[in-house]
């Protein structure tokens, strides 16, 4: 007697979740509702309710909730947003290497010299799925570099500050911080030295608001065109500064209110797109760069939480663009 085996057996069913509708699902909550989407994607309201309802059904419990005339994600719409945000990478990046291994061309990006310690990983990450392409680095000044992307002689920039600049993106806020050297000691009956960089740095500006806005008298006791020059004239005792806590060579001291002055409030971090820019490169560049400052930014405010306050980020925002 034989037995015939049946070597296929019928595998249990799973529930395969569209990509277009993870793709939807990703840019309402990073546009702010069903309705914002719609309007980016070029579809209806209803049809946007309508993948949401089967994306739902999918996933087998609800995603959002109701947030006074709006909607927010419930727990298990965090969870799943996390889920089709990875997803929708590596399938955007498996699209990237077969289009980009092929691609050649020329793509300009500035950055300020606060965020210029991002910049390996990001290109590193960027040449593997382009690596025909020619890259042109700036490393300048805030206003240097939102000028250039108005003059469209950059493609993108990270900047601190110039949110209200066409096409800016807001990625988060970071608190501003009184920095100088640990021996420096503040004159007595004599105006406060600053060191600064140049007449257009917001830094500069914002410190010299709060310091008129106090009835605090200053006066320039060094100036330069660049961070390190501006980092020699603090660890020699020139001065006291404005910026962020980012990147500070030893020596230097930092606070929110560093001898008793006034608080210099927050500013947000940037990035800048030129008018027009367009291909997948470039998305991907913008892509890269912004996923790149929210971890740096995280990473941030983790260490203010461990110290249980001090310097450091604020605020991470899920990224919104300045019409032009």
């Amino acid at each position: 007697m034989y037995y015939r085996l049946n070597y296929f057996e019928r595998m249990p069913t799973r529930t395969n979740l569209d990509l277009d509708t993870l793709r939807t699902f990703s840019v309402a909550h990073e546009f702010g509702g069903l309705a914002q989407a719609a309007e980016r994607l070029g579809r209806t309201p209803s049809a946007i309710s309508l993948q949401m309802k089967r994306l739902q059904e999918d996933v087998g419990t609800q995603l959002f909730r109701k947030r006074g005339r709006g909607v927010a994600l419930t727990e298990a719409g965090e969870i799943v947003l996390g889920y089709a945000r990875r997803i929708l990478a590596v399938h955007d990046e498996l699209l990237d290497t077969m289009e980009g291994a092929n691609l050649a061309g020329h793509i300009r990006i500035g950055c300020a010299q606060d965020f210029a310690a991002i910049l390996p990983s990001v290109l590193s990450h960027f040449a593997s799925l382009y690596p025909r392409m020619q890259i042109e680095l700036r490393i300048e000044g805030n206003a240097a570099l939102a000028n250039a992307i108005e003059k469209e002689q950059i493609d993108l920039a990270v900047a601190i500050g110039h949110e209200d600049r066409a096409g800016a993106q807001t990625i988060g806020q970071l608190d501003l911080v009184w920095i100088a050297s640990s021996a420096f000691v503040t004159p007595q009956e004599q105006p406060l030295p600053l060191a600064v960089l140049g007449p257009q740095c917001v830094f500069r500006k914002c410190a010299i608001q709060q310091l008129d806005a106090a009835g605090i008298s200053y006066r320039i006791a060094a100036n330069s065109p660049s961070l390190d020059g501006l980092w020699a004239a603090l660890l020699g005792g020139l001065g006291i500064t404005a910026r962020t806590a980012f990147q500070l060579p030893e020596g230097l001291i930092s606070a929110s209110s560093l001898y008793d002055l006034p608080s210099l409030g927050r500013l947000p971090v940037t990035l800048h797109r030129r008018a027009h820019s367009d291909g997948a490169a470039i998305d991907r560049m913008a892509a890269l760069l912004s996923e790149s400052l929210r971890l740096t930014l995280f990473s941030q405010a983790k260490r203010k939480a461990r110290r249980g306050g001090g310097n450091g980020v604020i605020e991470i925002s899920e990224g919104r663009t300045k019409k032009a």
